[in-house]
């Protein structure tokens, strides 16, 4: 069998050429956030090209098309004696002083591109055709354009500008509904059977025997019924799953305050998404509450929370909950258990990536899967049902889903892409390691400029190996 060789382009002097003495913006970037506030628990080393060596900072001239840069991360680290409302650029630059580091300003890609989606957010009908492709290059941070930006290409809304006041409205009552009728305490609804049956029957009971009324408990309201319809049965039905929900919101992020701390910010975030995720389980019996659902949801949380329009970010927890809805229909199938070994399973899924890999760079899929025998179950489980929320640092997530948003083709396709481009940026160590050092590689997945990864899982899309 002839071995399908490695397309030119991913053999080119940008994965090879040394970094000057000057970083660029990105590899500050990186370097800011992998120090103070990188989920990946090994210390950030320098991005790691195809060889090894570091990424350039400009491209050759042998290469025209360029990557494009990263936006300027929005993370927002919390202190308890700072007001919930501070921006967010502000913390950044503060962090990035008390480094000793300089603040890199705005480049003139993001300046620009800013400027060409706050134009088409400012038009009566938003062209989303057009908007994918701008936010599908990275979405600058402020004036609130990534929370806009989100809700618009997940559908909550709606691209005619004069219709978002009452969509949201309509869908904020709605939530604000789901939880009056969700979240109440069973003893709270007896308590109101009870006040109802007393006010019903008080002024005939009292006239006839002058004594007090004892309101008639039916077995579906007694907190030991264990019929299927007693209220009681269900809430201690569940009471785990809001127990494991409890622990996994908890452990949401700890390295940032915005999730994790004793201020009374931090532990309003966490109960909104508890509500959020308590609220879905209830709704959607069929699967209910997954482990790790709480990942997906803390990105849509924290950019809608962090709106600068105070109104949007007071609602924030009923707009994350209808695009965490909307995000998760797209993945549903890869958090229920029953169809696992389905065609719409997560297995077919990680077989799809599979496939991909093998199109796409047939040598590495053979040392991979048939030479050290590493499963991709073992490391692409993870990457795909968490959507790649554990792999990078928070601020490179939240531009990685940008990407994953704007598609068109929607956000699995676009997810296996990265995931294809994730093996290939590193094929140089994965191709000279065994079962051992490929599997411990791959789940501990090294830092990496997110503009480069991005540039080529975009590739992978048209350039498939000849």
């Amino acid at each position: 069998m002839v071995k399908k060789k490695v397309p030119d382009w991913l053999n080119s002097s940008l994965w090879a050429t040394t970094t000057s003495s000057s970083s660029s913006a990105d590899d500050d970037r990186l370097q800011r956030y992998s120090s103070k506030h990188s989920i990946i628990a090994d210390t950030a080393t320098p991005t790691e090209p195809l060889d090894g060596s570091p990424v350039p900072v400009s491209t050759p001239a042998s290469i025209r098309e360029q990557p494009p840069r990263p936006s300027k991360p929005e993370i927002k680290i919390k202190d308890k004696d700072k007001d919930s409302r501070n921006s967010v650029s502000s913390n950044i630059n503060n962090n990035e002083e008390d480094n000793g580091n300089s603040v890199a300003g705005p480049s003139a890609e993001d300046i620009s591109r800013q400027a060409q989606l706050l134009t088409e957010l400012s038009k009566k009908v938003v062209n989303i055709r057009e908007l994918r492709r701008i936010a599908s290059q990275g979405i600058p941070d402020g004036a609130g354009i990534r929370s806009k930006v989100w809700k618009l290409l997940l559908g909550y809304l709606p691209a005619d500008r004069s219709l978002w006041s009452s969509e949201l409205a309509k869908k904020r009552s709605q939530y604000k509904h789901f939880k009056e009728e969700l979240l109440i305490n069973p003893s709270e609804i007896t308590r109101r059977l009870e006040k109802s049956t007393v006010c019903e029957n008080d002024e005939a009971k009292s006239e006839s025997s002058g004594m007090l009324s004892r309101s008639q408990i039916t077995h579906g309201e007694h907190p030991l019924s264990l019929g299927k319809t007693s209220i009681w049965n269900q809430f201690f039905q569940d009471a785990e799953i809001m127990e494991q929900i409890d622990r996994d919101v908890k452990r949401t992020h700890p390295d940032l305050h915005f999730f994790s701390g004793d201020s009374s910010f931090a532990k309003s975030n966490q109960e909104a998404l508890k509500n959020i995720l308590i609220v879905f389980a209830k709704l959607n019996p069929g699967i209910r509450y997954v482990q790790g659902m709480n990942e997906i949801l803390a990105p849509l949380f924290y950019v809608f929370r962090n709106d600068p329009d105070e109104e949007m970010a007071a609602c924030s927890e009923a707009d994350t909950f209808f695009c965490f809805v909307e995000l998760l229909s797209g993945f549903r199938d890869h958090f229920c258990q029953q169809l696992d070994n389905s065609v719409v399973g997560i297995r077919s899924t990680i077989t799809k990536l599979s496939q991909l890999l093998k199109e796409h760079d047939e040598e590495l899929w053979r040392h991979l899967e048939v030479t050290t025998k590493v499963n991709p179950q073992f490391y692409a489980f993870r990457w795909i049902t968490l959507l790649l929320t554990q792999e990078f640092n928070f601020a490179d997530c939240l531009h990685i889903w940008d990407t994953l948003l704007s598609d068109p083709e929607g956000p699995q396709e676009t997810l296996l892409r990265i995931c294809c481009a994730m093996l290939i940026l590193i094929r140089r160590r994965l191709l000279a390691g065994d079962f051992t050092s490929n599997l411990k590689l791959l789940q501990n997945y090294p830092p990496t400029n997110i503009s480069h990864l991005l540039y080529v899982a975009n590739k992978l899309r048209a350039q498939p190996s000849g």
